[in-house]
């Protein structure tokens, strides 16, 4: 209040010394020689309707600035404009946090990935191992069971052979017998036969 106050002082006392300037120009206009007495007359009463007219665009222009409040619209466009900073500075700041937190989540996330890719590649590169043994377990097993089946067969072969050859062997027994003993030599064998069943 007390600057308005000074600044309407300073206003009014530069209005003053306008008019005293232009009062004394007209003055100093009026006291010019005698002989253009009635065009002094007119030139002075122009004179005096122009500074009365200055004086009312002065009132006005005074008055309209007053009511635009002028000042207080400065400082209330100052005070947004500090609000609006203020604000864009805790945005710019809740941003940078933001910022800070998503780039962390998204390194841990990147690091999460990795340690994903790596257990994955581990967990694959077991299962691996596991599958070669059990194929391995099972390659000896089914070498082990053809073992036995071929020893099976072996043994069958050979039993089959063996009772090939006791059959050809008795056959051939029987052939060379049948040649070789006489009718007289199987009378002679029914005969001891017949001997020895009747001695039981």
């Amino acid at each position: 209040m007390v600057v308005f106050s000074e600044r309407r002082s300073k206003l009014i006392l530069s209005g003053l010394s306008v008019v005293a300037v232009l009062l004394f120009a007209g003055m100093v206009l009026a006291s010019g020689g005698g002989e253009s007495h009635a065009d002094n007359g007119a030139v002075m009463k122009d004179f005096v309707w122009r500074v009365v007219n200055f004086v009312i665009l002065a009132g006005i222009l005074f008055w309209a600035l007053k009511k635009a409040n002028l000042k207080g619209a400065l400082a209330d466009r100052q005070v947004q404009i500090e609000k609006n900073l203020r604000d864009a500075r805790e945005a710019r700041d809740v941003a940078e946090a933001k910022l800070k937190e998503y780039s962390e989540k998204l390194s841990r996330a990147n690091q999460e990935v990795d340690e994903l890719r790596v257990a994955m590649l581990q967990e694959a590169e077991a299962e691996k191992q596991r599958i070669i043994a059990e194929a391995r377990v099972a390659a000896e097993k089914l070498a082990r069971q053809a073992v036995q089946a071929a020893d099976q067969e072996v043994l069958k072969a050979r039993a089959a052979l063996r009772a090939e050859a006791a059959r050809l062997a008795v056959e051939l027994a029987a052939g060379k017998l049948a040649g070789a003993v006489q009718k007289a030599d199987h009378d002679r064998f029914v005969q001891d036969y017949l001997g020895k069943v009747g001695q039981l």
